[in-house]
């Protein structure tokens, strides 16, 4: 099986619009298991995506739906973010301008199929990506990535039949006062940072940090990176 992963862009997308790209790779990847010998499927330039994006100001909320009901919702809507509901394991976070996000759109048959794997990877690849900026990141009982008992990143993913969606938030250079307004992945009494407040270093942006990134998401998932060609692109970008 090839370990090859494309690469989309996105640049700034709503949240919705990114659930959208994110469900129709997922789909061609979910056909092109179910009928390996179709030509037409098995050419598709679809399988295996990276997606990498930022989203505008938006609360998501996973599957533990916990303590955020409608009236909390109405809440979160005033202070000028979107509010989504979603498949995703975990509970609420917030994602927003300044925040890598990376969906990584696969077929684990392709790598190895087993969920905790996959998590333990995405989670090394941050903790590679935050060693090379000088910061010593770590896992803990909890999910997600963590200096200390400061969340730098967020993870919460979705797997069906070892296709999978949702992925990882990486707080780059966002504002941090978003979080103020709930209790990030419910875990009372922790707190959440960014590379820039880690670091006091200004201009580590998403596009900069992304560069790292993609080098120790191949690195540590042993796969080849190639960029979506143009024509994929704007066919993806489109129907969304």
């Amino acid at each position: 099986m090839s370990r090859l992963v494309h690469v989309l862009r996105a640049g700034r997308l709503p949240y919705q619009r990114a659930l959208k790209l994110q469900q129709t790779i997922a789909n061609q990847l979910l056909q092109q298991a179910k009928y390996p010998q179709d030509t037409k499927s098995h050419t598709s330039p679809y399988s295996n995506v990276l997606i990498l994006t930022e989203h505008e100001p938006v609360y998501t909320i996973g599957i533990r739906t916990r303590g955020y009901d409608d009236t909390e919702e109405r809440r979160l809507r005033a202070l000028g973010a979107d509010f989504v509901r979603t498949n995703r394991g975990g509970l609420i976070t917030f994602h927003g301008p300044g925040q890598l996000v990376a969906y990584p759109i696969l077929d684990l048959k392709h790598f190895q199929p087993s969920v905790r794997w996959y998590v333990c990877h995405l989670e090394r690849t941050i903790i590679e990506l935050c060693k090379r900026y000088g910061l010593q990141a770590q896992t803990t009982a909890d999910t997600g990535v963590w200096i200390e008992d400061r969340k730098i990143c967020a993870l919460g993913i979705h797997a069906s039949r070892y296709v999978t969606t949702h992925g990882l938030a990486l707080n780059c250079d966002i504002d941090l006062n978003w979080f103020r307004h709930i209790v990030p992945c419910g875990l009372v009494g922790k707190s959440v940072t960014s590379l820039v407040q880690e670091l006091h270093r200004p201009g580590l942006d998403v596009g900069s940090v992304s560069e790292e990134f993609l080098d120790c998401f191949r690195h540590t998932l042993e796969c080849d990176l190639l960029p979506l060609g143009e024509e994929s692109r704007k066919e993806l970008m489109d129907g969304i």
